[in-house]
């Protein structure tokens, strides 16, 4: 990873999963700030730009989707990949994910190979231009 891009902020209130995406995120190289809820996550997103956002879209009593639609509403947010981490990936969920700004989603349990890969080329081509995948 680039040095130059800024942490991956990682919005999920299991701490088995922030667990596992930390560890497998640092050990490529990327710097992880974390969030166990929305309060904690908009904090975050007001004091730093991430370079991505890895979002849970069932946190507790919220729907993280709705720090998905903020971000893309938010002029110097907007720009920010999204990928939304759920444990449904029906195609009804996959309509609402992306319908709600997200750029991508993984499934749970986390695949530890896929999530890596798509991290950086999400990283990759945000810092090379605009996103064109959804």
């Amino acid at each position: 990873m680039d040095a130059t891009h800024g942490p991956i902020l990682v919005v999920e209130d299991d701490p088995a999963s922030r667990k596992l995406i930390r560890a497998v995120l640092g050990a490529r190289g990327y710097r992880v700030e974390e969030a166990e809820d929305l309060t904690r996550a908009r904090a975050l997103l007001e004091a730093a730009t991430p370079a991505l956002v890895l979002l849970d879209i069932r946190l507790g009593g919220s729907n993280g989707l709705e720090l998905a639609r903020h971000i893309r509403s938010t002029p110097r947010l907007a720009h920010l990949p999204i990928i939304a981490i759920t444990a449904q990936a029906l195609k009804d969920d996959e309509s609402r994910i992306l319908g709600a700004g997200c750029d991508a989603y993984l499934a749970k349990p986390i695949d530890t190979r896929r999530l890596p890969q798509l991290v950086a080329d999400h990283v990759q081509q945000q810092a090379g231009g605009p996103r064109h995948e959804r």
